[in-house]
């Protein structure tokens, strides 16, 4: 049994831990790799790739909204669907003429995508930024790792 003392962060659930945790970062890392290389191949250059590689970024303006907002956005712009929806016109317009940036955009938003989950960024619940399917991360993360706090001696006088 454990007991939780912070009200601002309670119990994770829906989070993976141990080693499939591991498994879904190294994903994660695995599709950063493989979307740069195929971006080294068949992209536009690396100055669009830098340009272009934190866009998705630009989800966390909707925390401004609220946490609710926040991780309708964030998870909008980081869920893998809408790099494949990219990658996927790419493929379709491709039958008919070639469109190089369908493929640009969605090589570095599956890079973009695979750093952060290589990192531990995962996709966000509403209870706020912290919350993500790979576990806790932030301020939370390291709420839940220091545990209780012995009173400071100020505070016993």
């Amino acid at each position: 049994m454990s007991i939780h003392t912070d009200s601002l962060a309670p119990p994770m659930t829906g989070a993976v831990t141990g080693a499939l945790r591991t498994t879904l970062r190294l994903e994660g890392l695995c599709v950063l790799l493989v979307a740069t290389a195929c971006y080294a191949r068949y992209g536009q250059g690396w100055g669009w790739f830098a340009a272009l590689f934190l866009v998705p970024d630009l989800a966390f303006l909707g925390y401004l909204a609220g946490a609710r907002v926040g991780a309708i956005a964030y998870n909008l712009s980081h869920a893998y669907i809408g790099a494949l929806a990219c990658l996927l016109a790419c493929l379709l317009a491709g039958v008919l003429l070639p469109h190089p940036l369908w493929l640009a955009a969605g090589l570095i938003w599956a890079a973009h995508i695979g750093f952060d989950r290589a990192l531990g960024y995962g996709l966000k619940y509403a209870q706020g930024f912290g919350f993500t399917h790979l576990g806790l991360i932030g301020k939370q993360a390291r709420a839940t790792e220091a545990g209780p706090q012995a009173p400071s001696a100020t505070a016993q006088r």
